[in-house]
């Protein structure tokens, strides 16, 4: 299908570059029937029932932004994508010319790493001068926020760019539906009735990067660590059993769950995942889903309208920018029922017409 079927037009004052001075003062679209309703995420318990299961994913973000210079002078920012070893990790470098293999960089006037080679868009270095990498970044590297939200980093992006819950470290961005919920919302849930398990899927730096190709088809995801354990299967199993919901919080939940269900039924799951939702997929673990607003022509807005339908979710965000609805991670939130599973872009009607 056409990767402009999933436009839509975004004034950019709606885009969100702070967080609310309460997580959860967020307002919430919920898709729960086929027309729009306007909520808060306060009262998200409205959509709740006593057995569901909420899924969140557990990863937490790393002070991954790194800037500063080549050994020739020239200005380098680096978003490190994963840590593989003490002294190695995979990372983007943002200059003016590519750095090439064997130069060295200085970050933070006090991190110097090699390059050792290239990866697709990636980079390997080679820490130098410090014994580990995950503390050099606690130590000198920045809250590495998206690249919509047009600031610098602060003290408060420390806190407010993490979940609550967030345990295991290895995300260069935060799975940002869950940076609604305090520890209030939670207990509240909880007394409700809704139980509560974790996934984890450490969130990758290529989920900003635009699709760059104009058929579906032809884009290729960039692999993301994810891992459900027997507990959390277990937790599915047993709210299949007495008859509740399976609400994924977030993106990265669903892709989760689904790509532990890739055979059929839900199995723990430990290992890279590519899974590329489109429309047309077939869920086979989420009944609900809760999640932020997504950018226009990305995977992730592409991922919704599978779960919700095109149309019915498209329209849902042209009523959001209507109602000046905050946007991307620090905006705003969807809450989303199932939608018509041929509710599907022009481009794949077109497509199954010629069959």
């Amino acid at each position: 299908m056409r990767v402009a079927d999933f436009e839509y037009s975004l004034p950019p004052e709606l885009i969100a570059q702070q967080p609310l001075p309460e997580r959860s003062a967020a307002r919430l679209l919920a898709l729960e029937g086929p027309h729009p309703d306007d909520s808060s995420v306060r009262e998200m318990g409205r959509f709740l029932r006593p057995g569901d299961l909420l899924v969140l994913n557990d990863t937490r973000v790393i002070p991954a932004r790194l800037r500063g210079r080549k050994a020739t002078g020239g200005q380098v920012e680096v978003l490190i994508e994963r840590i593989e070893s003490s002294d190695t990790a995979l990372a983007m470098v943002r200059a003016s010319k590519s750095p090439p293999t064997g130069s060295r960089m200085t970050l933070e006037e006090a991190v110097e790493v090699e390059v050792l080679g290239r990866e697709g868009m990636f980079f390997r270095l080679r820490l130098l001068n410090q014994p580990d990498f995950l503390a050099a970044l606690k130590a000198h590297g920045h809250v590495p926020l998206p690249p919509y939200i047009e600031r610098p980093d602060s003290a408060e992006d420390q806190e407010r760019y993490q979940t609550v819950y967030a345990a295991r470290e290895g995300a260069v961005a935060a799975p940002t539906a869950g940076l609604h919920f305090d520890r209030g919302l939670l207990d509240a849930f909880g007394e409700q009735g809704v139980d509560i398990t974790t996934v984890t899927l450490h969130v990758g730096a290529g989920t900003f990067q635009p699709v760059k190709v104009d058929d579906t088809s032809a884009h290729e995801m960039h692999s993301e660590y994810a891992e459900i354990g027997p507990e959390a299967c277990a937790a599915v199993e047993a709210c299949r059993q007495r008859g509740g919901r399976v609400v994924a919080v977030g993106t990265t939940a669903v892709r989760t769950l689904e790509s532990a269900a890739a055979g059929g039924g839900l199995v723990p799951f430990a290992a890279e995942t590519r899974l590329f939702i489109t429309p047309g997929y077939r869920f086979r673990v989420v009944d609900r889903m809760f999640t932020n607003f997504h950018l226009p022509q990305s995977t992730l807005l592409m991922l919704v309208t599978a779960f919700g339908g095109y149309r019915r979710v498209l329209e849902a965000y042209r009523h959001a920018v209507r109602e000046r609805y905050r946007f991307f991670s620090y905006g705003d939130a969807m809450w989303i029922a199932p939608g018509d599973p041929d509710d599907l872009p022009p481009s794949l009607h077109e497509g199954r017409r010629g069959i």
